[in-house]
C-alpha cells in the first residue's frame, strides 16, 4: 500500500476539504481520466484496490497514473479506552480530495476498455467520480 517514508508531523489534525484544485483538473499524463465530483478523503486501503482492478481489466495493457498519494496519517484510540490520555496511535493513511481533481489517469487503451475500467473503480470509490477524456 501507498504511504510516504517520512512526514513532518506524526499526527495531523482533521482539516477541512473545500475549494477546487486548479492545478490537478486537467489530464496532464493520459488519454482519459476520473475525476472527483466531490471532496472527501479516499484510504491507501481503497487506492490499491483501485489500482488492482485497473490493472486485472486492461490485462497488462495501456499505463495507469495515480495522481493522488495517501500522506495524511489518521489516527484512532483503541476500542473501550477511557476518555483522555491523549491523541491515539496513527492507524491509516488517506489522502485528501478536492472537488474536480484528477484522481487516475489511463492510456494505450481503446475508449470502450477505459471506461468500463473507470464504472469499475467508480464502484470502489468512496466519492462521486465522472470519466473524463482528453479533448
Amino acid at each position: 500500500m501507498l504511504q510516504p517514508k517520512r512526514t513532518k508531523f506524526r499526527k495531523y489534525q482533521k482539516g477541512k476539504i473545500k475549494g477546487i484544485k486548479s492545478n490537478t483538473t486537467q489530464l496532464s499524463f493520459g488519454q482519459y481520466g476520473l475525476k472527483a465530483l466531490q471532496s472527501g478523503r479516499i484510504p491507501a486501503k481503497t487506492l490499491e484496490a483501485v489500482r488492482r482492478v485497473l490493472t486485472r481489466k486492461f490485462k497488462r495493457v495501456g499505463r495507469i497514473w495515480i495522481r493522488i498519494f495517501p500522506d495524511i496519517a489518521i489516527s484512532s484510540k483503541p476500542a473501550e479506552v477511557r476518555m483522555g490520555k491523549g491523541k491515539g496511535a496513527p492507524c491509516f493513511w488517506v489522502c485528501k480530495v478536492q472537488q474536480g481533481q484528477i484522481l487516475f489517469e489511463m492510456d494505450g487503451i481503446p475508449h470502450q476498455l477505459a471506461q468500463q475500467a473507470a464504472a469499475l473503480a467508480y464502484y470502489k470509490l468512496p466519492l462521486k467520480t465522472k470519466f473524463v477524456v482528453k479533448d
